[in-house]
Order: structure tokens, then C-alpha cells, then sequence
């Protein structure tokens, strides 16, 4: 039978898992992640208020409950963890969903201050995700920025606005909850620096911010002039055109008050954080203005938002990944149709799917026919892999060196202690949000 290892538990590894089954009746896959948790960003990506995109984890749990998979995770691959190359003699192939590790940093001075962060931090910390030690995000804040203009940037200014009486029965830590609870932060300003013809959020994310009580959702009629496509929608291709046609409805607006007021503004690029006390107290912005050519101009003009937060929202990027050839230009591993490229030369055996294949693109849906073009390689290849002679268990040699999958048992361990602290909290599900209790949760059960 091919044995095969698919590195990381989210869609991208999940829609390869399923893949592989539904195409051979003759392999077995083992879906190994690096935290005792499964499926990735829609657990630890997916903001607490969007329950029916967290649902998509029902679908998940049936692909990784099939008998011909099985999950172990808690199982790092690389430095510190199980050398990819010992991970080569124990499996037929090597799938790598490995995703897009880290966020993009914006290159200006006073980035490092306190109160600057990346988005993907203050996400890790409202998701509870075990590695996430930062808190104090909204400690003494009254005003946040929020540089970008994509989904991620949505979701964060939308958790800012939240109240406690919408988050307390979403499945947020309990810490973070309470952090949120007493924010005094009343005044969100979203910032892209170019139009909002190209902004990159949804439709339906943007709508979401016009829902939230007690929230005012502003936008600059002048800026929106700036823009030549929101004079004439009507050229733009519809997801486009709708979110104009939302913005020119904010736009059109009286100005209400509010316990929050959302400012979305366009054609300001940020320059520098400027310090206050040692910590940022403010943004300066230059204001750009079209080229002609689809990008974006400088002015010379600037302008300051003040914001005891910033959170930068300007894109994820992959991570080298040990053992694989590395493209640092589009943080991706070089393949042709998922086959690993090592010197221009595809290497039967290893292969790649997800992000870290095409970069942080699409959305969860786009994984699926992504994943099934590198199964499909992969498939074609198993004539000549399966001459590999596996003599052990993976599951067995990886606790021969130490290593303690947690395995499918642990993690509905996981998911009854998530119950029971949610029951005593008096709330639905509660996140468990450190490692610590993650591992008691599964020791329970195991031992």
C-alpha cells in the first residue's frame, strides 16, 4: 500500500487527505501537524464571530476521522522536531501544506514600537492559539489603525467594535473576552494606500461592518473621487463594482453617534510610526493618488491618525521549509503541478500544496482543486514510489525517538475540556489557550 505523509492539518492538507482516499483504495495517510489541534487556519485563522465559516471543521472531522487517515498531531517537522529527512524513510511521499507562517512587515521606521503589531498576532491571541504570547493589545488604547484593506483587516476592526454580549457566545479565550470587554478603544480607521476600486476584501465581509450595533461606518466622499473607477462602476468586474457600491452608500451617509465609528480610508501610504511616551501614539500617512498604470503615487502631502494601536494587515508569507528548495521573491516552494523542483529538476516523492505552493491566495475552497492537481502528480508518480521498502510504523518509530503523537483520541480529549471550561464559564465551547492546557486536556485522556 502507499504510505503517504501530508505535513499540516488545515484545508490544504485536509483536501489532499481526501484526495488521496477517494482516488486509491490502496493508500494510507498520515496527516502529521505541529500542534495537538486540527485544521489550521479555520481554528486559529477564522474570527471567532463567523460561525458558519468555522463550521466548514465539520467537514474537516470526516475527512480526518476516514479509516485510511489518520491524525497525529503535535509532531514538528524540522529544527527541533522530526528531521524531514527521517521523515522521507518512513513514508512512500511527502505532501508539505505548510501554509504561510508569517506576516509581511511594512519596512518604516518606528514599526518595533510598543503598540505596533501584525495582524496575525492579535488573530493568534483572540483564536488562542498556543503560541501566541502577546496580550495587551487594547491595554490604554483609544484609537486603532489598521493598515490594509483586505478580509483579515475587516475581521480585526469588526472584533475591535464587537461588544462582550455578541463575543461571550462565540468560543473566544476567555482572557481575550475579558480583555475586549474593557477596551476603551472607540475609534477604528482601516487605511489602504491605494483606491477602493482594489481593495482585496469581500463583498460580504465588507457588509458585515454596517451590521454591527451601535457602530457608525464612515467613508470620504473625496477620497472616493480620487478613485477614477468609483465615478464609473460600471466597468469593474462585479465583486468590484458591489463593494464600490457599498462604500458610495457610507459615503452618502448623515453621521450618526455611536459607541464605535469604523473609518475606512483609501489613498494613504504609511511612512513612518511616530512615538508617544515610548509608545506609538500615532501613524503618519503620505496621501498617493493614481499613476495611470494601475499602481500608486506619492504627493508630498502627509497626514497624522492618531492610534495607540497599530495593527498591520498587509499580507502573509511562507517560510523555507527544511529539506525543500526555497523562492524567498514569492515565499514559495518551486513545483511544477505540486512535484518539488530541487535544481530545476522535479523529485518523485515530495510535494507541496496550499499556500506554500501558490503563495497566500484565494480563499478556503480554492485549496480543493489546488490539492487535487498535486495529488494527481503525486498518483502518477506511485508506480515507481511504492518500490520503497517501509519496514516500520511511522507511528511506532516516531515514539521509538521520542516523540508523542497526539493522536485522534487526544484531541476529542481536547474538545471536552473546551466543553466543560465553556459550561463552567457559563458560555458554549471555550477555547483552551496555551499549551499547557491543550496537553493536560489530552493526558487525561491518554493516561
Amino acid at each position: 500500500m502507499l504510505r503517504v505523509a501530508v505535513v499540516g492539518s488545515g484545508p490544504s492538507g485536509c483536501y489532499t487527505a481526501q484526495s488521496l482516499v477517494q482516488q486509491d483504495p490502496d493508500v494510507l495517510v498520515d496527516v502529521l501537524d505541529r500542534l495537538p489541534c486540527p485544521y489550521g487556519l479555520v481554528r486559529y485563522g477564522v474570527a471567532p464571530d463567523h460561525e458558519k465559516i468555522k463550521s466548514l471543521q465539520t467537514t474537516l472531522r470526516t475527512i480526518l476521522e476516514h479509516e485510511r487517515v489518520r491524525f497525529l498531531g503535535g509532531v514538528g517537522i524540522g529544527p527541533g522536531g522530526v528531521p524531514a529527512a527521517r521523515l522521507r524513510e518512513l513514508y512512500h511521499a511527502v505532501v508539505y501544506c505548510v501554509g504561510a507562517a508569517t506576516d509581511r512587515h511594512l519596512g518604516i521606521p518606528g514599526e518595533e514600537l510598543p503598540g505596533s503589531w501584525s495582524a496575525t498576532e492579535f488573530v493568534s491571541w483572540y483564536s488562542a492559539h498556543p503560541d501566541s504570547a502577546a496580550d495587551g493589545f487594547v491595554a490604554g488604547a483609544r484609537s486603532a489603525v489598521v493598515i490594509g484593506v483586505g478580509n483579515v483587516a475587516v475581521d480585526v476592526a469588526r472584533m475591535l467594535a464587537r461588544g462582550v454580549s455578541e463575543l461571550s457566545p462565540t468560543d473566544i479565550p476567555h482572557p481575550a473576552l475579558t480583555a475586549l470587554a474593557a477596551s476603551r478603544v472607540t475609534e477604528v480607521h482601516m487605511v489602504g494606500r491605494r483606491g477602493p476600486s482594489q481593495a482585496r476584501f469581500t463583498t460580504k465581509e465588507l457588509r458585515e461592518l454596517g451590521s454591527l450595533p451601535d457602530t457608525e461606518v464612515a467613508v470620504r466622499q473625496e477620497e472616493l473621487a480620487r478613485d477614477p473607477a468609483c465615478l464609473d462602476p460600471s466597468a469593474l468586474a462585479a465583486p468590484q463594482r458591489r463593494n464600490v457600491e457599498v462604500l458610495r452608500g457610507w459615503a452618502a451617509a448623515e453621521p450618526r453617534q455611536s459607541a464605535h465609528r469604523i473609518s475606512l480610508r483609501f489613498f494613504l501610504r504609511p511612512v513612518e510610526l511616530l512615538a508617544d511616551k515610548g509608545r506609538v501614539g500615532a501613524v503618519r500617512f503620505e496621501r498617493t493618488v493614481p499613476d495611470g498604470r494601475g499602481g500608486v503615487r506619492g504627493t508630498g502631502e502627509f497626514e497624522d491618525i492618531e492610534a495607540q494601536l497599530v495593527l498591520r494587515s498587509v499580507g502573509y508569507r511562507g517560510m523555507p521549509v527544511e529539506g525543500l528548495p526555497f523562492d524567498p521573491e514569492s515565499g514559495t516552494v518551486p513545483h511544477v503541478d505540486g512535484r518539488v523542483l530541487h535544481a530545476g529538476s522535479a523529485v518523485p516523492g515530495e510535494y507541496v500544496a496550499g499556500w506554500i505552493k501558490r503563495g497566500p491566495t484565494g480563499v478556503i475552497g480554492t485549496n480543493r482543486p489546488d490539492a487535487k492537481e498535486t495529488v494527481g502528480s503525486l498518483l502518477a508518480d506511485a508506480p515507481t514510489l511504492v518500490h520503497k521498502d517501509l519496514r516500520e510504523d511511522p507511528l511506532v518509530a516516531l515514539r521509538a525517538a521520542g516523540v508523542e503523537p497526539v493522536e485522534w483520541a487526544g484531541w476529542c480529549a481536547i474538545e471536552r475540556a473546551e466543553a466543560e471550561l465553556g459550561k463552567s464559564l457559563g458560555r458554549g465551547v471555550v477555547k483552551l489557550p496555551d499549551w499547557r492546557s491543550l496537553m493536560n486536556a489530552v493526558n487525561g485522556q491518554v493516561r
